[in-house]
């Protein structure tokens, strides 16, 4: 488990940047669930303008979502770019987890 202001935080940057976390990975075994992203593992559903309309419950108690989710927050926040964040958040995860959500790799600009 994680303090409840972690969760909040990482639902907030869930909710308000999916062209992060929509790219990048989770390795907790939540592909299993569909799950095609972080994103997934705390938005189930937005409306025709992107706004959170059903939250996933998910990442409340899933601590690698949790912790994928912060990291990618604290990479957003120091800069780093949609694919530096990805490729960071891989290395990282590389070796602690067979499991990963088939996450597509954001359009190049």
């Amino acid at each position: 488990q994680r303090p409840t202001e972690v969760v909040r935080a990482a639902y907030k940057f869930a909710a308000e940047h999916p062209e992060i976390l929509s790219y990048v990975p989770c390795f907790c075994g939540c592909e299993q669930s569909g799950h095609r992203g972080n994103e997934d593992c705390f938005v189930r559903a937005r409306d025709i303008n992107g706004d959170v309309i059903e939250w996933e419950p998910h990442g409340m108690e899933c601590a690698v979502c949790l912790d994928v989710a912060q990291r990618s927050e604290q990479l957003y926040a120091s800069g780093a770019s949609v694919s530096d964040i990805r490729a960071t958040i891989e290395r990282e995860w590389q070796g602690k987890s067979t499991n990963h959500t088939p996450t597509p790799h954001a359009p190049s600009k």
